[in-house]
């Protein structure tokens, strides 16, 4: 198999799904975006891994998709959705992915690479890196599902300006806007997304995938508790991780936590 998008594994926990085509800066062929949701299947998967780090090779995220591949991926209003089709599913399979996700991004990260970054839960960026989305540039329109996620990052406002010019911001701006969670030097960056990935690690995962469940219900329009939100409540109650966690905090020693 291709070894374009590599699934790493770490020690302590932390996978990295790395795209890995740096001699074009990482700039996602359709190959790429068919193969990030089989990279995500294994992740999820594999118990050892209890947070995914997603990151480019070579010290760039990456340069958007691959525009060698345009003139073919939009030859026909069928392969243009065929086209589209591979990158929603590569989208949509990291925003939806059960565990918690960090985007390691660093140098450019434009087009579909901050969509990709878009889709992780938290987002770490070097000081020195570029981001921006640039369908106003090429005369494109943003799906749906990416445009929801950038607003949902940096409000109506933020994401019209962004799409409207294709602008590119550096780091500092981007984490005033919501962009970012992080930014940290170009040479530091790296160790403090895997310290903080360490953390999640450390943390219940069992709390960790019930609350993107929770928090994914918040963001798809849900406003009241129905009986399986309840359920869900009242089964961690009873579960494992609460009684573990309640013990430790007595006990005042670090929880051991059931991984999986």
């Amino acid at each position: 198999m291709s070894d374009k998008v590599i699934l790493r594994r770490d020690a302590d926990g932390i996978g990295r799904l790395i795209l890995n085509q740096p001699a074009k800066r990482n700039a996602l062929s359709r190959e790429m975006w068919e193969l990030v949701p089989v990279r995500l299947a294994e992740a999820a998967a594999d118990p050892a891994i209890r947070v995914l780090v997603v990151q480019g090779e070579g010290g760039t995220f990456a340069a958007g998709a691959d525009i060698s591949e345009f003139e073919a991926a939009y030859a026909t209003r069928d392969s243009t959705a065929a086209y589209a089709g591979a990158i929603a599913g590569a989208m949509d399979g990291l925003a939806d992915f059960v565990k918690p996700t960090i985007a390691l991004i660093q140098g450019a990260c434009v087009g579909g690479g901050l969509g990709l970054a878009l889709a992780c839960d938290l987002r770490f960026a070097a000081s020195d890196a570029r981001m921006g989305i640039t369908p106003g540039k090429l005369g494109l329109v943003y799906p749906l599902g990416d445009t929801k996620r950038l607003v949902q990052a940096v409000g109506p406002s933020h994401a019209k300006d962004l799409l409207f010019t294709g602008r590119l911001l550096g780091a500092d701006e981007a984490l005033v806007m919501g962009l970012v969670n992080r930014v940290a030097a170009p040479d530091a960056v790296e160790a403090a997304a895997l310290a903080y990935a360490g953390q999640i690690t450390q943390a219940s995962q069992y709390s960790a995938r019930a609350t993107k469940r929770m928090i994914n219900r918040v963001l798809g329009g849900q406003v009241t508790d129905t009986p399986e939100t309840v359920a869900e409540f009242l089964d961690a109650i009873e579960g494992e991780d609460f009684i573990e966690g309640r013990d430790a905090f007595r006990q005042k020693r670090p929880a051991n936590f059931t991984f999986g």
